[in-house]
């Protein structure tokens, strides 16, 4: 069959590309309509090729070769929720095993069967972890936590000392009867490191015995995990060396907090083995995955030239945005393809929710630049506690409103895509967080990135270790209560530069009282800075 192009006038053209181009499923209940994307019978020959090799890519990932080639390791991400095609028995026990562990954990403590050492019950969880292993869990409470069910959470996921103060403050009342998940797979990365220490020295201050709260998610035998077994932690869970961040939600940086507030892990993860199975189809127009990585592909030419904004109509998946925001942009962000060739891909990602949401970015995407394609999000399904009134239901509104802004959007020419699922649990996250990886690795394969790697990431690391060092060197310099402006301490510091010596000393005055200033702060090279001791 001829693919009709798109059309926002004639509506018989557009409803059979949309018969055309609709894919579905009746077990996972999601449909994907990619009619409104500007894919022609042209690309799919066009990318034909390609997305053979990105198949036959990713099906060595999965079988585990070598993906991540800066740190020498396998991407296994896809053998969590299928031990089957794990490559060895020894993986496919490790993750049977932490599997088990965590739903036995999670289970006994909702029941009560562990306790603190005053034999009261675990009501709260302080959860301290950055990027994915925040994002993740973040993702999980808003999805899937049903009102007065589970352990209430609170999250450290930076190092601003008012946000950990405010999340203490509010525990200050129940710390006793709060677990502590520090997730770190080192246990040297510096964020979750200050996070722990600072909420150690607030129980410990409080008379609370820091070992009998605290557990670790981490790789085994890493920094973190040898404190945990030398200090008989209550519990270490496991995050293999072969997850990366970004797509460790369906690992124990995801089903711990899903079995603590009382949802059924399985479910999530057949939901997303189900998605990983029908996206290693290599028919595209069958594959939900293919189909959307060829929808970004043509929508940005091959090189991210459009951002992608991301509505769903449903609270629950508020923070999918942020999640998909990582997930894209730390795997498709690359400065170099695999031959070596500075080819700057990515594909920028933003988006809140519908309806409410929507009103801070209409306006733009129908009127504004033409720099973005739509990700619309919509669960069919309305709550049942919510009765029809004078005629009037909001579920019935928000469909109206989700595809009234969709028809306008497209009368304006502009690109979206719709994903509907029919009911909302943990079987259908897990299958939506499985599409989007799914379709995040067979687009890196095409335009030939490594989208397990993340050497920006890395250097971001070196250069806020080497201001920390500088600092040391300028506190050292210091000390000897003289009193000195920036330049010297420039000259004095090899392969310093005074504009981080200006940021580190301004940072200094106004938050130590022993150091103190004299000149304007608008003039930095009449500035002087003294120790007082």
């Amino acid at each position: 069959m001829v693919l009709p192009q798109f059309s926002s006038n004639n509506f018989e053209t557009q409803w059979d590309r949309f018969c055309d181009l609709l894919w579905f499923d009746k077990e996972l209940g999601i449909w994907l309509d990619v009619s409104r994307m500007q894919i022609n019978n042209e690309d799919f020959e066009k990318y034909h090729n390609l997305f053979e090799k990105s198949f036959s890519a990713i099906d060595d990932l999965e079988q585990g070769s070598v993906s991540n080639i800066d740190e020498n390791r396998q991407v296994g991400h896809y053998w969590l929720r299928n031990t089957l095609i794990a490559p060895n028995e020894n993986v496919r026990k490790q993750i049977s095993d932490n599997i088990d562990s965590i739903n036995q954990f999670g289970g006994e403590i909702l029941a009560g069967k562990i306790t603190n050492n005053k034999q009261q019950s675990f009501t709260d969880i302080l959860w301290i972890g950055i990027g994915g292993s925040a994002l993740g869990p973040l993702l999980i409470i808003n999805s899937l936590q049903e009102l007065g069910k589970g352990l209430n959470f609170h999250f450290i996921d930076n190092i601003d000392s008012e946000g950990i103060s405010r999340q203490l403050n509010l525990l200050q009342h129940k710390i006793n009867q709060t677990l502590v998940v520090v997730v770190s797979k080192s246990g040297g990365t510096p964020e979750p490191k200050l996070g722990m220490e600072q909420v150690r020295y607030f129980m410990e201050k409080n008379g609370i015995d820091w070992s009998s709260h605290a557990v670790a998610v981490t790789m085994k035998d890493s920094q973190l995990d040898q404190i945990a077994l030398t200090e008989n932690w209550l519990r270490r869970f496991d995050l293999p060396d072969w997850i990366g961040g970004r797509t460790s939600i369906t690992g124990a940086v995801g089903i711990l907090p899903i079995v603590l507030v009382g949802s059924d892990i399985h479910n999530f993860l057949e939901g997303a083995a189900k998605m990983d199975h029908l996206t290693r189809d290599r028919d595209i127009r069958n594959n939900p995955a293919a189909l959307l990585a060829l929808a970004w592909l043509t929508a940005g030419e091959a090189k991210g030239k459009r951002d992608m904004v991301v509505l769903p109509y449903k609270d629950r998946l508020e923070v999918f945005s942020r999640y998909l925001q990582q997930l894209i942009m730390e795997s498709l962000g690359k400065k170099e393809d695999r031959n070596g060739n500075i080819v700057h891909q990515g594909i920028s990602v933003y988006g809140n929710k519908g309806s409410t949401d929507q009103h801070a970015y209409v306006q733009q995407l129908r009127d504004g630049i033409d720099n973005f394609f739509v990700t619309f999000i919509e669960v069919l399904r309305d709550s049942s506690d919510i009765p029809t009134i004078n005629g009037k239901n909001p579920g019935d509104y928000l469909s109206g409103f989700l595809q009234g802004t969709r028809a306008a959007l497209s009368q304006g020419s502009r690109q979206n895509l719709t994903i509907t699922i029919k009911e909302f649990n943990e079987h259908s996250l897990g299958s939506l967080i499985a599409l989007f990886e799914r379709a995040v690795s067979l687009y890196a394969e095409i335009v030939n990135i490594n989208a397990y790697h993340q050497p920006g990431v890395e250097a971001g690391k070196i250069a806020a270790a080497d201001i920390l060092k500088l600092q040391k060197e300028v506190e050292d310099l210091l000390l000897d209560g003289n009193l000195t402006n920036i330049e010297s301490l420039n000259n004095r510091i090899p392969g310093s530069n005074p504009e981080s010596i200006f940021w580190i000393l301004r940072h200094l005055v106004e938050n130590n009282s022993s150091y103190s200033v004299s000149g304007t702060w608008s003039n930095p090279k009449d500035l002087s800075f003294k120790y007082n001791s």
